[in-house]
């Protein structure tokens, strides 16, 4: 297993949600913690509850901003040298249906859901290889797996499209031990999912999805794990 000290974890969206979780989780294991979103203010906050002995900085990072991605990359490395782990959190989820077809919601979700992880995997991919055993952790749904009910088709294709960045990057950066986990979870107790019909069972906990990617970050190169696939309630398929 690997140890987390020492390594430094690039989380995007860690203001609220999943990526507060995942932040709180990781930085209890005592990994380094370099935290980017759209207002550093609320990232501070974030931080400031944060417990743990790893080193952390904030900075700006705006999905829909490809400078704030490349002053994000340079600026982490210059505050902590290395980037062991690139974890692609930041989302949204725009709703239409393909009878009510809305160019805007869909090019927004298409530049947040896809091209930025994918620009900030191509910037952290040569420090990823230098790192040895370097990681990214895509945050994509079930609905990167499949598609259910006629609400946000738009949405589903971007996360089929994390899908396949994930396995890029496995691909890509095999030989150099980089390994890329997509994380595909049903419905979880965030903001995202308010107005959402998510039916009378629970759903699953910010906290609970942080674990396992605790565990995926620990597992050595020769247990690559490529999904994780999550589901609160029964499902035909998961």
């Amino acid at each position: 297993m690997l140890d987390a000290e020492g390594r430094v974890v690039m989380i995007s969206g860690p203001a609220r949600g999943l990526g507060r979780a995942i932040a709180e989780r990781l930085r209890s294991d005592g990994y380094t913690l370099s935290l980017g979103g759209r207002t550093p203010d609320a990232v501070s906050a974030v931080a400031d509850g944060l417990s743990g002995v790893g080193d952390l900085s904030i900075h700006h990072f705006d999905a829909l901003d490809a400078d704030t991605a490349r002053r994000w990359v340079a600026d982490t490395l210059d505050a902590h040298g290395r980037i062991d782990v690139l974890i692609n959190n930041a989302g949204v989820l725009d709703r239409f249906d393909l009878d009510d077809y809305d160019e805007a919601a869909f090019d927004h979700m298409w530049r947040v859901n896809v091209k930025a992880p994918t620009l900030l995997t191509h910037l952290c991919l040569p420090s990823l290889r230098t790192a040895g055993h370097g990681r990214v952790v895509n945050i994509a749904s079930l609905s990167g797996k499949r598609v259910k009910g006629g609400f946000a088709p738009g949405y589903a294709m971007t996360k089929h499209a994390v899908m396949a960045l994930t396995h890029a990057t496995r691909q890509q950066g095999w030989s150099d031990g980089v390994r890329a986990v997509a994380v595909c979870p049903s419905f979880i107790d965030t903001d995202m999912i308010a107005g959402v019909e998510t039916g009378d069972e629970p759903v699953i906990g910010g906290e609970d999805i942080a674990e396992l990617i605790s565990t995926a970050l620990r597992l050595p190169d020769h247990a690559s794990v490529a999904e994780l696939v999550v589901n609160c309630r029964k499902d035909d398929l998961f």
